[in-house]
């Protein structure tokens, strides 16, 4: 059975858009019914998606008293209220009948049809909540109507967020997004250009999240993009542009830069964790860190055995491998340090050529942890000689004993990849973006070079018996169950 979309109206401007999106989606043969006690806002509803589709001065009055209101159209949309009816016979002497095949049909009260029923309806019920509204939409046996229309709605906040922040004529750029439900589209004007963040409310990385970890970056002379207008109960930030300068980009076209740029993210992660961390920050334990990686076990194991057996040794053992080796003094890590989030930005000065990105999970964290993060890659190979030499630089500078940091690592880059390997499977199986499985060899490589510490043989025996490798088979075994846990 498909389940119902809820969608929370706070406000009477969020009712008409429900009624606007839905006046782009709906067509020839359509039947909208619309629920819920009067001054639910059936009417209000009705009448913006009326004047959608006619033009906003559409004279829209309540079918209360006529009972049918009809608008002339391609195709004309028939307004029904037959809260009056006292018997379905009544519904055939205003012809609905006819209408529900060839007209768009909006019908409050729609309990009074009896059996005389439009084939495929999609029912809107509408109910008070706090100031507001909620809509409950069910939308039947219609394959993607509810992300249709989620999409709509979506898009027609962002336009309305643009046409108060000034932009609302720019030439609008799909970017490449992330494993999140955020997106980022370059807005072009004909003097400047800007990037729109729309990360919807309700994830894990909030909006606001992220414009306090900004200032706190900006504070410190580091380059977090400039927020330029923003609207976090709603997800959208307006935001500097930083260019295309992505650290692969640069890297493919001059590799004699390579070493230079990682040296300058190394050096940024050491300035940033010698300053005092944002305010208020999570500082997970080491049994927090134990669960995240869980994933391993509740999605990767799953996705190939269909079990999650082991799960309780499994946490217990990294948990004890991370109180022993990575559970010391916190200091403020970004969590999704890497190439792809990293911009190379030459036109400044020192560390500020190191455009930071997607830095809003921000936490407390083991020193190491955003090291793994950038040299441990699971999107690119970064050369051996460079992680050994951005250890080693990042050790000294930290004044930090040689061999307790090598476990450190090794500890933290275990549990990192677990967790990615978890959230990889993850976005296949559940989200049904098979696309992360060829990346699953490169982060199981580096789960096993961090195995072969010796502060890792009990993790690594652990790991070893449950976790089964990714060949061929395995992995398109994952890739056949795509979407299948949704």
């Amino acid at each position: 059975m498909r389940m119902p979309l809820i969608i929370d109206l706070a406000t009477e401007d969020d009712t008409t858009g429900l009624g606007k999106a839905l006046a782009g989606l709906l067509r020839a043969g359509d039947s909208l019914l619309l629920e819920g006690p009067i001054g639910a806002g059936k009417s209000h509803l009705a009448r913006a998606l009326i004047r959608a589709r006619l033009g906003p001065h559409e004279d829209v009055p309540s079918p209360t008293f006529t009972l049918v209101q009809t608008y002339p159209g391609d195709p004309d949309i028939w307004h029904a209220d037959l809260y009056r009816l006292t018997h379905p016979d009544e519904v055939v002497e205003l012809g609905l009948e006819d209408a529900f095949a060839t007209a768009i049909c909006l019908i409050e009260w729609p309990d009074r049809l009896g059996s005389i029923l439009p084939e495929n309806a999609l029912r809107l019920k509408l109910e008070t909540l706090g100031e507001g509204r909620r809509a409950t939409l069910l939308s039947g046996d219609r394959p993607g109507f509810d992300l249709a229309l989620s999409s709509r709605m979506r898009a027609m906040a962002a336009e309305a967020f643009l046409a108060d922040t000034g932009w609302p004529q720019a030439h609008h750029a799909s970017l490449a997004g992330d494993a999140s439900a955020r997106r980022y589209e370059r807005l072009t004007s004909t003097t400047e250009t800007a990037i729109l963040m729309d990360a919807p409310p309700g994830q894990a990385d909030s909006v606001a999240d992220f414009v306090k970890i900004d200032q706190h970056l900006l504070a410190l002379g580091l380059s977090a993009p400039r927020i330029l207008a923003q609207d976090t109960a709603q997800g959208f930030l307006l935001l500097e542009d930083f260019g295309d300068g992505l650290y692969p980009g640069y890297i493919a076209a001059d590799p004699a830069l390579e070493p230079v740029l990682y040296e300058a993210a190394t050096d940024t992660l050491l300035d940033l964790q010698a300053r005092a961390p944002a305010a208020d920050l999570p500082d997970a334990t080491a049994q927090d860190w134990a669960e995240a990686a869980a994933l391993a076990i509740d999605w990767y194991r799953m996705g190939v055995t269909g079990d999650t057996l082991g799960r309780s040794d499994f946490v217990s053992v990294l948990a004890q491998t991370l109180k022993h080796h990575a559970d010391g003094p916190r200091v403020m890590i970004l969590r999704d340090y890497h190439a792809e989030n990293l911009m190379w930005l030459p036109q400044r000065q020192g560390l500020a050529r190191v455009g930071l990105l997607d830095f809003q999970l921000a936490q407390l964290g083991q020193p190491g942890y955003d090291l793994v993060s950038l040299l441990q890659d699971a999107r690119r190979d970064v050369p051996e000689v460079i992680e050994t030499a951005m250890i080693h630089r990042f050790a000294a500078m930290k004044g930090a004993d040689s061999a307790a940091f090598a476990a450190s690592y090794a500890a933290l880059g275990a549990q990192r990849a677990l967790r990615i390997l978890g959230i990889f499977a993850r976005l296949c199986l559940k989200d049904g973006k098979a696309r992360y499985i060829p990346l699953i060899p490169r982060v199981w490589d580096q789960l096993q070079r961090n195995l072969t510490h010796p502060a890792l043989s009990d993790l690594q025996a652990v790991c070893a018996s449950l976790l089964p490798a990714p060949n061929s088979e395995t992995l398109q075994h994952l890739e056949a169950q795509c979407g299948a846990f949704r």
